[in-house]
């Protein structure tokens, strides 16, 4: 269990000291002999109230200017609306070959414009991390792209989840990461726009790609994935696992600019054993990759809402 922050400020005590609230106990009760916060917890399945003064990411600034902005630290130019956000590294070298650099990204990588059908496209390669894709992003959109859409691989969480096979399309991002509490208020989940959800979704359909859409536990803690939280996580509905999504989708928000993800199952975590299942050389790298594409271009050009309920386009831009 946890407590939301409206829990947590429920609980301050009048002398505004932290205390703990034991589960099931609403008056806050403590266990006699408590030895350390630790211990208790997995004794008393205690948690531990935790407030804003304590943990700076939760001291969220809603002011809309910083000190330093990514549009005042670099050159202005006009990129492509349309922009993909390629975690294949492979791939956006094969792209790149004969395309041109347009401007600088943090930790000595471009933006590239590239043609596609005649039409405008930007590509670059956001960075493992949720600080380095989210920096590059904010260069990226301050250069004028719009409408992005980002392609990458993820851990599977559930079973069944085979590699390569489902395209799966982002509609939420469990944040266990820092970047995105520094673009939106503190939760649990940030999800993403629901109509850009379905619009990805639909185009892998008329692709006839295999798909699901489904959340993804974006987490800074590489080596941190422990069995427990493997677990806690798919029980709160995550399917897959990476680094960056949760942060990439508060950026997008921020900027107000539309952005969608679409992931396919790398390695598994869903056993009790790590299978990485050559994760990285997957032929569905490339499908992925133009798909995006497609999508993007779709989404810069307004066309990519067309066919879908008007429940499902409920809000465009």
């Amino acid at each position: 269990m946890y407590l939301t922050l409206a829990d947590a400020n429920s609980a301050r005590s009048a002398s505004g000291s932290v205390i703990g609230k034991r589960l099931g106990n609403p008056k806050g009760r403590q266990p006699r002999g408590r030895r350390s916060t630790a211990a208790a917890c997995q004794t008393w399945h205690d948690v531990p109230v935790i407030y804003r003064d304590q943990v700076p990411l939760l001291e969220f600034d809603s002011q809309t200017s910083a000190v330093v902005e990514p549009t005042s630290t670099q050159q202005e130019i006009v990129a492509p609306r349309a922009a993909v956000a390629c975690f294949f590294p492979e791939i956006v070298s094969e792209w790149s070959d004969d395309a041109k650099p347009i401007l600088d990204l943090p930790a000595r990588e471009r933006l590239w414009e590239i043609e596609r059908g005649g039409a405008r496209l930007a590509l670059f390669y956001p960075g493992m991390g949720a600080p380095l894709a989210a920096s590059r992003l904010e260069r990226v959109i301050a250069a004028g792209c719009r409408s992005i859409v980002a392609c990458g691989a993820a851990g599977a969480l559930v079973p069944g989840l085979e590699m390569g096979h489902e395209i799966i399309s982002v509609s939420a991002a469990l944040r266990d990461e820092g970047t995105s509490y520094h673009y939106v208020p503190p939760s649990r989940i940030i999800r993403a726009r629901p109509d850009i959800v379905a619009a990805l979704a639909a185009m892998a359909e008329r692709r006839g790609e295999p798909h699901r859409i489904g959340m993804t536990w974006t987490t800074d803690g590489y080596f941190r994935e422990t069995q427990d939280r493997v677990a806690r996580r798919r029980a709160e509905g995550c399917i897959t696992v990476e680094m960056e999504a949760a942060a990439l989708l508060a950026v997008a928000a921020f900027r107000d600019v539309q952005f969608g993800q679409y992931l396919y199952a790398g390695d598994d975590l869903a056993g009790e054993i790590w299978d990485h299942r050559n994760w990285w050389d997957s032929p569905r790298r490339h499908d992925l990759a133009e798909l995006a594409v497609d999508a993007s271009l779709a989404l810069a050009q307004n066309t990519l809402y067309q066919g879908l309920s008007e429940q499902e386009s409920c809000r465009t831009t």
